[in-house]
């Protein structure tokens, strides 16, 4: 086990995950739930599918594309995405 790369990640995601629609979506159903242990646990469950399809598809796909590419894909879509977001606020 890498224990750097383990916590980079969980640094890297506590960070980037504060505050996101997933923790709010996941703070209303605590509030509307008088069950705050399922909900911790239904949420649990889906954030450990979506973190290991995204850990070997990430492995899968760097066998076949190089790094530097993924990287600048990467990048464009989250200008992209920036770029939506802001139009949309504009918009409203």
């Amino acid at each position: 086990m890498d224990w750097k790369i383990m916590i980079a990640a969980f640094l890297t995601i506590l960070t980037a995950e504060m505050g996101d629609k997933t923790q709010l979506a996941v703070l209303g159903f605590a509030a509307q739930s008088k069950s705050t242990i399922s909900v911790i646990i239904g949420a649990m469950a889906a954030f450990l599918i979506l973190t290991v399809v995204a850990a070997y598809l990430g492995g899968f796909i760097t066998k076949y594309i190089p790094i530097k590419y993924i990287h600048l894909a990467s990048g464009a879509l989250f200008i992209v995405l920036g770029i939506l977001a802001i139009k949309g606020a504009l918009n409203n």
